[in-house]
C-alpha cells in the first residue's frame, strides 16, 4: 500500500528569505530516492512561516528506508538549520477501497 507522509516545520522567521531554495535542494534527493513518487510543499495561507511537505511513497518500507537514509551522515541535509522548532511527521497509508 502507497503511503503519504506530513512533515509539519516551521520555518525561523530569519530563514524565511532562504527557505525556498534549502528546501528545494533537499528535496531534490527526496524525490530521487527509491520508492518516491512525489513531493509537494503546502504553504499556510495566512503564516508564512508554517510548511507542510507532502511526500508521496511507494510503501512504508520505501518511507521507512529514506527516513533511515536521512539519519546517516550521507542522508543529513541542510533543513534542520532552516527549523524553528522540532517536525511533526505523521505518516498515513492510503486505503484505496473507500
Amino acid at each position: 500500500m502507497s503511503v503519504i507522509s506530513l512533515l509539519d516545520v516551521r520555518i525561523r522567521e530569519d530563514r524565511l528569505a532562504d527557505a525556498p531554495a534549502v528546501v528545494h535542494d533537499v528535496l531534490a534527493a527526496t524525490r530521487a530516492f527509491d520508492g518516491n513518487t512525489g513531493v509537494q510543499v503546502a504553504r499556510d495561507a495566512t503564516d508564512e512561516a508554517h510548511w507542510v511537505i507532502v511526500e508521496h511513497w511507494a510503501s512504508i518500507e520505501h518511507d521507512d528506508a529514506y527516513r533511515a537514509w536521512r539519519a546517516t551522515p550521507e542522508g543529513a541535509s541542510a533543513l534542520g538549520e532552516l527549523l524553528a522548532g522540532a517536525p511533526t511527521l505523521t505518516r498515513s497509508v492510503v486505503d484505496d477501497s473507500i
